[in-house]
This record gives C-alpha cells, structure tokens and sequence, in this order.
C-alpha cells in the first residue's frame, strides 16, 4: 500500500472512542508515524472547526468540517458551502413545526434557538452543550455551514419539505445535521484531493457512521471500523478492528504504512 499519499479520518468513534471520548496512545503513534512517512493526514467530520477535540499532538495537513462543507489547510480555505438562505429559513421552520429547536453552525460559533434532550445528548457526544446565549436570528444572518437537530428517520421528509438545496447527512440514530445539497465528505475528498493534486487512488479513509459513505467511495481505498454501521460495513473494502481495540493502528501496522 505504498501508493497511499493522503489518509482520511471521521472523529467521533472512528479516532475517539464515542464512550472512552478520547484519542488513545496506540492511534496518537499511528499518526505520528504516518506522517514521518510522508503521508498526509486529514480530519473528515461532521464537527464544527470550534469543535474540534485535542488529538494528543498529532497534527494533520487538511480539515474537512461540517460534513465537507468547510475544508481548509492551514490559512488555506479549500471549499466553503454554506446552506443558502431561503433553506435555512425554511429549515428553521420546518423544525419549530415539529416541535424541535435547532442549532446553526457558523465558520466560529454554534448558537441554538432551544434544547430538547436529543439535542443536548447529539452536542454531549463532543463534550459540548447548545449555546442558548447568542443571538440566534443575528447567527443565522452569517453564512451557516450546518443545521442541527434532534429528530428520527422517519421525521426526514418534513425536515426537507419545501427545501431544494439542502440534504441530510446522519451518523446518529436521534439527530442530525443538515448541510448544503453539493456539500458532503465526498464532495470535501474530491476538492481536497484536488488542492493537493492527488488522485482518489491514492488516499484511504477511515470511518464508523452512514455520513461516512460518501467518504469510502470517494477513496481509492475505504476501511471501516468494527463498530461501523452494517451499512457502511457493506460498501467498505476492508473492516479493521474497532476503535476501542486501536483499529486505525492495527490496520496501518499490517499494511506497511507506519
């Protein structure tokens, strides 16, 4: 697996346990020892840049965020994509018509117009809270890059009715995050790729959740961990062991990439 240049990682319970909710020694030495070989590291994530936890000294080169509707390098802005304002409105509506409070995601803050225990449980698994304290109709006048909110499969249709240029990526049973229709870790894969000038042949990607799917198939090489949803095991090229078992690490030591 030599002709791997770039390595994609998904956070929460692909490199942080979603229980343990921290980067272990064992996955900390993996990316040092990536890296020293040469290959670029790349968070891909549905967090939000302000979200972002300590990876215990391990840097990467490239941070797709939101779902891939933010990804930047350094001061580099890659691709930015924010919802446009007709849908956010529409999906502020669509929300409050089920009785749910939403959180907007800016480039620098989160701000939510109310909690309900979904929501509160969706920003705990970041060890986060909703921020019920800045001026959520001023937030929303900014470019928002996510919308989220605690909800079922089966409340999908109504959160998008009405709304042409937005779609929803979930990775959570009870919540989940809205983002721009031309948005996604697929679309963020390609333009990174793009920027760095390397071919989908030579990057791999690591991941647990159905928001992951578009990242394995924008790869040349998809890995799914033991904890990954079936579906995403089924579209996987390889299933490492899970995270709590330092997968990524097994997985790079036995394919001769650290």
């Amino acid at each position: 697996m030599q002709q791997i240049k770039i390595i994609f990682f998904d956070i929460d319970g692909t490199l942080i346990g979603m229980q343990s909710k921290h980067i272990s020694p064992r996955t900390v030495e993996a990316l040092h020892r990536l890296r020293a070989n040469g290959i670029r590291l790349c968070i891909a994530t549905g967090r939000a840049p302000v979200t972002l936890p300590d990876f215990g000294g391990a840097e990467f080169d490239a941070y797709l965020t939101f779902n891939g509707s933010l990804c930047y390098a350094g001061a580099d802005t890659i691709y930015s994509r924010p919802i446009n304002g007709a849908d956010l409105q529409r999906l502020i509506q669509n929300a409050a018509s089920l009785g749910r409070p939403v959180a907007a995601a800016t480039r620098d803050l989160i701000a939510a117009n109310g909690t309900d225990t979904d929501l509160a449980d969706y920003f705990a698994i970041a060890n986060e809270k909703p921020d019920l304290t800045a001026d959520f109709d001023a937030v929303c006048r900014q470019p928002v890059y996510q919308l989220m909110l605690g909800c079922r499969a089966k409340d999908y249709p109504s959160i998008l009715q009405g709304v042409s240029g937005a779609k929803i990526a979930a990775w959570w049973d009870r919540a989940v995050d809205v983002i721009p229709a031309d948005g996604g870790k697929g679309v963020g894969i390609q333009k990174v790729l793009a920027y760095y000038g390397l071919d989908k042949s030579q990057a791999l990607a690591f991941g647990d959740g159905n928001n992951d799917l578009e990242m394995l198939e924008a790869v040349g090489t998809g890995v799914a961990m033991a904890n990954a949803s079936p579906e995403l095991k089924a579209l996987a090229d390889a299933v490492c062991p899970s995270v709590a078992e330092d997968g990524i690490w097994q997985y790079c030591a036995a394919h001769g990439l650290i």
